[in-house]
């Protein structure tokens, strides 16, 4: 299992996360902030747990992050 963790507030909504992981992240047509599909918000940062199926993904989206608000934890 992986556990995906986004800090929201700090996203500046470029949009790399959706163009290399579009199954897990989407872009808010209300503010224009990226959202972690399936993300539970704790305290401002929001988490999910996902299969190792999503690791390569994600772990790109993390990359992409221009501010370095994704992170990966392999559990």
């Amino acid at each position: 299992m992986v556990r995906i963790l986004y800090h929201r507030i700090k996203c500046i909504g470029c949009n790399g996360c959706v163009e290399v992981a579009p199954d897990r992240w989407r872009i808010s047509k209300k503010d224009g902030r990226s959202n972690l599909i399936g993300g539970k918000n704790k305290k401002g940062i929001y988490q999910v747990q996902v299969s190792m199926d999503e690791y390569e993904q994600n772990l790109k989206a993390a990359e992409s992050c221009p501010v370095k608000i994704i992170r990966l934890q392999v559990l």
